[in-house]
């Protein structure tokens, strides 16, 4: 889709962003298949369900500017996936597995969150106040996301180390 205005390059991002979602949500569906911590499990288990909310408020703010999501054609998602089904096997600690899943779920996370900052401001500027304030909800349950992996990912490792000077 060639991009000849600010609308069209919302247009091109809110369906970029839509369809990194959805393939996030796969992403976290195998991520959680093979997380060994049942917390890190629970926790991926918990965002995909939360997936489900942000596709339909995405698909809502399409609704209330009154297009359709473009083709996108990025394939970052697609790499993050190759990498980290070629690194996880090579991992074979049980807790160094644990913290490589619940980190490499962060960083996918964190990838979405500068893209919902630059929409909110960009709907903001074009008086879609309604539609930045859907946004900018998509961008707190990424935030959420974010911070309680990183607070598993806290305690994965200080209970790691408490059990090695315990021994």
């Amino acid at each position: 889709m060639p991009v000849q205005n600010p609308q069209d390059l919302f247009v091109w991002m809110l369906s970029d962003v839509r369809r990194r979602e959805d393939r996030a949500k796969t992403i976290c569906q195998e991520l959680s298949g093979l997380a060994q911590d049942p917390d890190v499990k629970e926790i991926l288990n918990s965002w995909v369900f939360v997936e489900d909310k942000i596709l339909s408020t995405l698909d809502h703010c399409f609704k209330i500017i009154g297009k359709q999501p473009v083709q996108t054609t990025g394939r970052l998602h697609d790499v993050f996936l190759e990498d980290f089904r070629r690194e996880f096997n090579e991992i074979q600690h049980p807790v160094a597995k644990a913290i490589y899943v619940a980190t490499k779920a962060n960083s996918l996370m964190h990838l979405h969150l500068g893209e919902y900052a630059a929409l909110v401001a960009m709907a903001d500027l074009g008086g879609r106040y309604g539609v930045g304030a859907l946004i900018e909800s998509c961008l707190s349950d990424n935030l959420a996301f974010v911070e309680r992996m990183r607070r598993r990912i806290k305690n994965i490792v200080e209970t790691r180390g408490e059990m090695r000077r315990a021994a």
